[in-house]
């Protein structure tokens, strides 16, 4: 029982380290930005929640954002849709690990049906904040807002399925933390969107 234990939880690690590269990987081509896009950058990620990680996660978009308000906001979305993705698809590998307890499966599941109604959601206020336009700029912003605070509920009922006592703890606490970047990610996206809002409005 163990050694089936200490496999499992070795490609469990390996999952994980491979999640990890990738998101190294993606942050190693940094562009070198003009100096007024990385302050902006850094004062509007001051106003949100998590100001740190909102600043190192839109650092590499510098040259794109430049001091746009909309663009900002745009790329936060982004961001935050491919770490949803990423994380939804190294869910779905762990659930068909061997060796986990149904409870184990059965939160998975239910988290990466969640992570579909985020990714959707988000794909949708992306689309959404790329049409936008003056004339139906309240009707089109209050949509992404819905969309984006939506998709922040599903993240904290995915990360609320970890709860549990009954779960592996290695496994319960990566997942979480793979979740509440998430939350977070979007919790900051959804802060530049309401930003946006004010600035135009």
């Amino acid at each position: 029982m163990a050694s089936t234990f200490s496999y499992n939880s070795f490609g469990f690690l390996l999952i994980l380290v491979a999640f990890s590269s990738l998101i190294n990987i993606s942050s190693a081509g940094r562009q070198i930005a003009p100096k007024t896009s990385i302050e902006f950058i850094r004062t509007s990620c001051s106003s949100t929640t998590y100001p740190k990680l909102c600043y190192e996660s839109l650092l590499t978009q510098a040259s794109m954002i430049q001091t746009s308000p909309q663009l900002i906001a745009h790329a936060a979305l982004n961001v935050t849709l491919s770490t949803a993705k990423s994380t939804s698809a190294m869910m779905v590998k762990l659930a068909k690990s061997q060796g986990l307890k149904p409870t184990e499966v059965g939160a998975m599941q239910d988290c990466v049906e969640e992570l579909e109604d985020t990714i959707d959601e988000l794909r949708k206020s992306i689309s959404e904040m790329g049409q936008i336009k003056g004339s139906n700029f309240a009707l089109m912003i209050n949509d992404i807002q819905t969309w984006v605070s939506a998709a922040l509920t599903d993240e904290n009922t995915c990360a609320d399925g970890f709860g549990g006592k009954n779960m592996n703890g290695s496994i319960k606490t990566a997942v979480r933390s793979k979740i509440v970047t998430i939350a977070h990610l979007t919790s900051n996206a959804l802060a530049l969107v309401n930003s946006y809002a004010s600035f135009h409005g």
